[in-house]
C-alpha cells in the first residue's frame, strides 16, 4: 500500500466508521477502503451492552448502548457487529445477538436513573428486567399507571416521556446518578464514567453531547475564563481536568462520576482538584458553560 492508499487519518475513527477492508458509503471520496457500504440498521433488543474497541471480550469497552438505541452495522463475523451508534455516534463492535430489528420505533425514553419492567400492570410479580435513563422503548397501551411496551412488560408510566419531552434542569438529572457504580465507558447499564455521565444528563435536556471528554472539551456550549478561584463559577458550569469532567454544583462541592471512589459523588472541588494535580501536574484543563433551562 502506497501513502496516497493509506486512509485520512484526520477522521476521528470513534465517530467515523472506517477500517481498510470495510467503511460506510457515506465516506467514500474521503476515505481509502476495500469496499464501502451502506449498513443496516438494527436496535438493541436487550437492557444494555458493551460497545467495544476491538470484536473480544477482553478488548477495552469504548462505550455502551442501551435499549432501543439504533445502530448501524456495516460488518457482521463470528458473532459481533461492527458499526455506528444513532445517538453519538460512536463506532466499535457489539455481540451481534444483542441486536434485533429496527422496528417497532420507540415512543418513550426512560427518565429515571433504573426503572423496572413487570410482567404485570400493578408492580406486584417479580421485575423481569430493568431499563436505565435514555433507553428506548415502544408503548403501545396504558392501564392505570403502567405503560404496556409493544415488547412484552409494563412499566412505570411516570418513569417515561415522549421523545419530544425533555429534562431541563440537567443538574437534578446527573444528580439521580449519586451511587451508581463507576465504569469505564458506561453511560448507565451497568453503570457510569465521567462523560458518560455529562453525555446522559445534557442528552435528558435536549442537549446533544458527544461521548468523550476531549470531544466534550472542545464543542459544549461556551468557553468561560478560569479564575483564580474556580469555586466562583456558578452551578451548572462544566469543569474539565486531564483526562476527567465533572459538574460543578457551586459552594465548592463538584458532582462526578469518579474512579476515587469507584462511583457517582460528589466531592469537595479543592480535594479533586489536590488529587489531579498530584497525578498531572495540573489542575483544571477548561471550563465550558451551557445554558440550563
Amino acid at each position: 500500500m502506497t501513502a496516497d492508499d493509506k486512509p485520512d487519518r484526520k477522521l476521528d475513527p470513534r465517530v467515523n466508521p472506517y477500517r481498510d477492508d470495510v467503511a460506510a458509503a457515506h465516506l467514500e471520496g474521503r476515505m481509502k477502503a476495500a469496499r464501502f457500504v451502506a449498513g443496516e440498521t438494527r436496535r438493541v433488543r436487550i437492557p444494555h451492552v458493551a460497545l467495544m474497541t476491538m470484536p473480544d471480550r477482553d478488548a477495552l469497552q469504548g462505550s455502551e448502548l442501551l435499549m432501543g438505541e439504533a445502530f448501524t452495522v456495516y460488518d457482521e463475523k463470528d458473532g459481533w457487529a461492527w458499526g455506528q451508534g444513532a445517538d453519538d455516534g460512536y463506532v466499535g463492535y457489539v455481540a451481534a445477538k444483542a441486536l434485533g430489528n429496527a422496528t417497532p420505533a420507540p415512543t418513550h425514553w426512560v427518565t429515571a436513573a433504573r426503572s423496572l419492567v413487570f410482567p404485570d400492570a400493578k408492580g406486584e410479580y417479580p421485575a423481569a428486567r430493568g431499563f436505565s435513563m435514555r433507553a428506548l422503548v415502544a408503548v403501545e397501551g396504558k392501564e392505570g399507571d403502567y405503560a404496556r411496551l409493544a415488547g412484552g412488560g409494563w412499566m412505570f408510566a411516570k418513569h417515561l416521556a415522549s421523545l419530544d419531552e425533555i429534562r431541563g434542569d440537567f443538574l437534578e438529572t446527573a444528580k439521580a446518578f449519586l451511587g451508581t457504580p463507576y465504569l469505564w465507558g458506561g453511560r448507565g447499564g451497568l453503570g457510569i464514567d465521567c462523560s458518560g455521565l455529562i453525555q446522559v444528563s445534557l442528552a435528558a435536556a435536549g442537549i446533544p453531547c458527544p461521548r468523550d471528554s476531549d470531544m466534550q472539551r472542545e464543542s459544549l456550549g461556551e468557553e468561560v475564563a478560569i479564575p483564580g478561584d474556580p469555586a466562583t463559577l456558578p452551578a451548572g458550569d462544566i469543569f474539565f481536568f486531564p483526562g476527567h469532567v465533572g459538574f460543578y454544583l457551586g459552594g465548592g462541592a463538584f458532582l462526578h462520576a469518579s474512579s476515587f471512589d469507584m462511583m457517582v459523588s460528589v466531592h469537595p472541588l479543592a480535594d479533586v482538584l489536590a488529587r489531579v494535580r498530584a497525578r498531572h501536574g495540573k489542575g483544571i484543563v477548561k471550563v465550558r458553560r451551557v445554558k440550563r433551562a
